[in-house]
């Protein structure tokens, strides 16, 4: 998109010959005037976003929350039958945000860019969410603050698509073991991509841009070896392998944020919750302290199903309140470190993990869910998200416990 700038110069001109205060206007006979017209320059859009002065406006109006407390919808949901489900669940409880997909975890978009979008040639639309500005149009009346969620170096799209942005293995672009491809975080491409995506989403109205999987593939460091992928500006480091990674995913979301100031939205970023209690994830490039000095908001995913034996606690999903309790702990004591500390929204389990067998896990409901906001709320960590794959959240749940 091209701005036109307009200048007045007679305007200019005419205030530069304006008397000051303190002196008499004295009458200014000018002979032989020739009239100035009104030009105009044209200033490239990059150039006007990049200006510190330059603020959009998307036209829609949110108040934050006294405290975020929100649920997961994927375009399906938010272009369907469900999403009035969800509206109703906002209505009648104290839950106000939603976390929506707009990149999900295969690359696609989740709604049709417009014509003149940079993003339509891509062909990677998909007419869930139909009309995007009407459904947050919906969340401002009724104030349900909005989150887009943007899977970043998850992307199977523009993994096959650029296989050059990718981790090839032998002649093919390398899947994981639920048959997933990733693309490569070193690749500033990659980066400008997945911004890209957030700068339309901001544009749109939502409040905030979400980024997930924002790592390097799990056990990345059992395979880096084997595979064959490109490392961009990094390619001359004398850094180890393990803090390019850390370099390449904490650059990219420092990048991002600075890229999305000019469209006041903030960034957040999902997270392992074991990175919490680690120097750093080594494999997949997770540093908890320096990702979040670089965003607005850090959500560890801390569900109990997703531990192992951990804290002390043999089957975590058996425990959710003091699986959730000493997570607490370990992250308070971390960002207590930190200059500026992000707002610290984990993501909590609302669903039942019966796939890890009979004895390793329980039925999940309204007294599991509280005791996981409980644990959160008595170490001072009011805000949360509620994770359910089919958007499915359980009724009875008292969320301000």
């Amino acid at each position: 998109m091209t701005v036109r700038k307009y200048i007045g110069t007679s305007a200019l001109v005419a205030a530069l010959l304006m008397p000051t205060s303190g002196y008499a206007a004295k009458e200014v006979i000018f002979k032989d005037f020739t009239e100035r017209t009104y030009g105009f320059t044209t200033v490239e859009e990059e150039m006007i976003t990049a200006s510190a002065l330059f603020r959009f406006d998307s036209g829609m109006n949110f108040t934050y929350p006294d405290a975020i407390r929100g649920v997961y919808v994927t375009g399906h949901s938010a272009g369907g039958a469900r999403f009035k489900e969800l509206l109703k669940l906002m209505d009648s409880t104290e839950l106000n945000a939603m976390v929506i997909d707009i990149k999900d975890d295969f690359g696609d978009l989740t709604y049709v860019p417009a014509d003149d979008s940079p993003l339509k040639p891509l062909n990677i639309g998909n007419p869930y969410i139909k009309d995007p500005k009407a459904m947050l149009k919906v969340l401002e009346e009724k104030q349900v603050y909005p989150i887009a969620r943007v899977v970043v170096f998850k992307d199977s799209n523009l993994a096959n698509a650029k296989p050059e942005l990718s981790f090839v293995e032998g002649s093919t672009v390398w899947k994981n073991g639920r048959g997933e491809s990733f693309v490569n975080p070193f690749m500033k491409e990659v980066w400008d991509h997945n911004v890209a995506i957030a700068i339309e989403a901001a544009k749109m109205g939502f409040q905030e841009v979400q980024f997930d999987y924002v790592r390097f593939p799990e056990g990345f460091e059992t395979r880096s070896d084997s595979l064959k992928y490109g490392k961009g500006d990094y390619a001359t480091s004398k850094d180890d392998d393990v803090q390019l990674r850390v370099h390449a995913v904490t650059d990219f979301v420092a990048y991002a944020r600075e890229k999305l100031k000019p469209y006041d939205v903030k960034v957040s970023v999902d997270i392992f919750g074991y990175a919490a209690t680690l120097p750093e994830a080594p494999g997949i490039g997770q540093n908890f302290g320096k990702i979040s000095e670089n965003v607005d908001v850090i959500s560890s995913m801390i569900y109990p199903s997703h531990w192992t034996s951990y804290f002390g606690i043999a089957k975590p999903d058996l425990e959710p309140y003091r699986l959730v309790q000493e997570y607490a702990k370990a992250e308070n004591a971390t960002l207590g470190k930190l200059e500026s500390p992000p707002i610290s929204r984990p993501w909590l389990q609302d669903f039942t993990a019966s796939y890890l067998g009979a004895g390793n896990y329980k039925k999940y409901g309204a007294a599991e869910v509280e005791a996981q906001i409980r644990a959160l709320s008595e170490a001072g960590i009011k805000e949360y998200l509620l994770w359910n794959a089919g958007n499915r959240y359980s009724p009875g749940v008292d969320y301000t416990p």
